[in-house]
C-alpha cells in the first residue's frame, strides 16, 4: 500500500520545509505548493489524501481557494493554518469547507494528532459507503472443511495477506469466491480500508462504467450530481469484480489503464485521480478460453492472473459436506428462531451422495428450505428438495464426468427421487420441480418401475 500523501500549501518557505521534514518522519509522502496556482496545479496532476493550507496567499486566501479544492474533489480534507487566528475566523474557515484550523506558530505534535484524526474520518466515510454498496453475503469461515484441496487453499492464501499483488479467484458458481475475498480483506493489511464488492454480470457497458469509474455532473442525461466511482470508494482498500468474465469488452482496457497506472477519470471529467486499490476478481468462466476466442483481452488476463486461486466444487470435497452442514444449521437455529435442528439417519448419507451443481450455495439454501417445512426440528430425507435434474445425486460407483448420457442420468435421478417418496408421484414431481404430467410422461419414456 502506498504512503499517505499529504500537499503544504503555504508561501513561507522555511515553515513548508520544518513541517514537511516534521511528516516525513511520520511516514507520510509530502509534496509542495507556495501559492494558491500551484495548489491547483498539484491537485489536477495527483490528488494528496489531505490539504495543509495557510490562509494567507500571495495570489488568494483559503476562503477562495477552499471552494476551488472542493470543486476538484469534495470528500478532500483541508486544515487551514494562520497567524492570525481568532474564534470568528475559525469559525468561518469551518463554514468555507475546512476540516480543522490551526493556528500559528504550529505545533508539530498538535498537527499530527489532528492530520490523523481527518484522514480517519475520511478513512471512516469511505468504508460507510463501501458497505452501502458492498452485498451482505453469509459470513462464514471460507475453508471450512478438512480436504486435502482446502488445507492447500487455505495455504496458499496465507502466504499472499500481505501482498498487494492483483488475484484471480477461479471458481465454479455458489462455491464461495466472495466469501473468500471477503476473508482474505479483514485478515489482510488492508483491512482498515474499504472494501468494495461489484459484479460485472448483467450490467451494460453504461452503467458498468459509471459504476467503476464514477461520473461528474452532467457527463450524460440523468447525472444531476457528481458522483464518484467504486475504485474511487475503494481507495487504498481492495476492490472485488465478481464475474470479471462478463466485463463488456468495451471497459477492460480501461480497467488495464486503472490497473497500470493507478489514475481514473470521471465520465466527464478532464481531469485524472489517483487510486491505490488492491484488484480481487473472480470468475466461473475459463479466462483462458476466453482469450483465445477474443471476448476477453489477454493484455488484461495477465495484468489480474499474477496470482491465481481455485476454489474446489463441492463434488471435489465431499468430506467437507459435514461440517458445511453442521455449520449452517447452527447458524440457521439462530436466524429461524428454532430451539434446535438436526439430521435424522440417512440424511448426510443424501446429502454426501447428490452432485451439488450449485456447490455451497445450493447446500445452503437445501437445507434452509428442509428447516422451514420439517417438523420437531429433524430433517428427514423426505425435506430434501434438490432442485437440478441435470445434475443428479450420484450413486455409489456414479463418478462425476463418467460416461453416462444425460438421458441415463436423468432416469437414474427420477428412480431414486420416486424411491424415496415411497412411489408417491405427487411428492417426487414436487421435490424434481416438474408437473405431476411430466412425471409420468418421463416414467413411461424411461419405463421406470414405481416402488410400491
Amino acid at each position: 500500500m502506498s504512503e499517505l500523501q499529504i500537499l503544504i500549501v503555504d508561501d513561507d518557505d522555511e515553515l513548508r520545509g520544518a513541517i514537511r521534514a516534521y511528516l516525513e518522519t511520520k511516514g507520510y509522502l509530502v509534496r509542495e505548493a507556495g501559492n494558491g496556482q500551484a495548489c491547483l496545479r498539484a491537485l489536477e496532476a495527483n490528488l494528496p489524501d489531505a490539504v495543509l493550507m495557510d490562509y494567507e496567499l500571495p495570489d488568494t486566501n483559503a476562503t477562495q481557494l477552499l471552494r476551488e479544492v472542493h470543486a476538484i474533489d469534495s470528500s478532500l480534507p483541508v486544515i487551514v493554518i494562520t497567524g492570525h487566528g481568532t474564534i470568528d475566523l475559525a469559525v468561518r474557515i469551518i463554514k468555507d469547507g475546512a476540516e480543522q484550523f490551526l493556528p500559528k506558530p504550529v505545533e508539530m505534535s498538535v498537527l499530527s494528532k489532528l492530520l490523523e484524526g481527518v484522514l480517519e474520518n475520511r478513512r471512516q466515510k469511505r468504508k460507510q459507503l463501501a458497505g452501502q454498496v458492498s452485498r451482505q453475503r453469509y459470513k462464514r469461515d471460507p475453508f471450512l472443511g478438512d480436504s486435502a484441496a482446502m488445507t492447500s487453499l487455505k495455504k496458499a492464501v496465507g502466504r499472499l495477506l500481505n501482498c498487494n499483488r492483483s488475484i484471480l479467484i477461479e471458481g465454479e458458481t455458489g462455491t464461495g469466491k466472495g466469501v473468500l475475498a471477503s476473508w482474505m480483506h479483514e485478515n489482510g493489511s488492508r483491512a482498515n480500508e474499504p472494501f468494495v464488492d461489484m459484479n460485472c454480470a448483467g450490467l451494460n457497458r453504461e452503467l458498468l462504467e459509471s459504476e467503476l469509474f464514477g461520473h461528474e455532473k452532467g457527463a450524460f442525461t440523468g447525472a444531476v450530481t457528481a458522483k464518484p466511482g467504486m475504485m474511487e470508494v475503494a481507495h487504498r482498500g481492495i476492490m472485488f469484480l465478481d464475474e470479471i468474465g462478463d466485463m463488456d469488452p468495451c471497459i477492460q482496457p480501461k480497467l488495464l489503464k486503472v490497473l497500470e497506472e493507478k489514475q481514473i477519470r470521471r465520465l466527464g471529467d478532464v481531469r485524472n485521480r489517483m487510486v491505490d486499490v488492491q484488484l480481487i476478481a473472480a470468475t466461473h468462466r475459463n479466462l483462458a478460453t476466453l482469450v483465445a476466442e477474443g471476448k476477453f483481452r489477454s493484455d488484461l488476463y495477465f495484468r489480474i492472473n499474477t496470482i491465481q486461486l481455485r476454489i474446489p466444487p463441492l463434488r471435489e470435497r465431499v468430506g467437507d459436506i459435514p461440517v458445511l452442514s453442521y455449520w449452517f444449521l447452527k447458524h440457521l437455529t439462530t436466524d429461524l428462531n428454532r430451539d434446535s435442528l438436526k439430521l435424522a439417519d440417512g440424511v448426510m448419507q443424501s446429502l454426501q451422495s447428490y452432485s451439488w451443481p450449485g456447490n455451497i450455495r445450493e447446500l445452503r439454501n437445501v437445507l434452509e428450505r428442509a428447516a422451514l417445512l420439517c417438523d420437531d426440528g429433524v430433517i428427514r430425507d423426505s425435506d430434501l428438495s434438490f432442485q437440478s435434474i441435470a445434475a443428479p445425486r450420484m450413486q455409489a460407483g456414479m463418478e462425476p464426468g463418467g460416461d453416462l448420457t444425460i438421458e441415463e442420468l436423468e432416469r437414474r435421478h427420477i428412480a431414486l427421487v420416486l424411491q424415496r417418496v415411497n412411489g408417491k408421484v405427487d411428492q417426487a414431481a414436487d421435490k424434481l420441480g416438474i408437473p405431476r404430467s411430466t412425471l409420468y410422461s418421463k416414467i413411461k419414456q424411461y419405463k421406470i418401475k414405481i416402488p410400491t
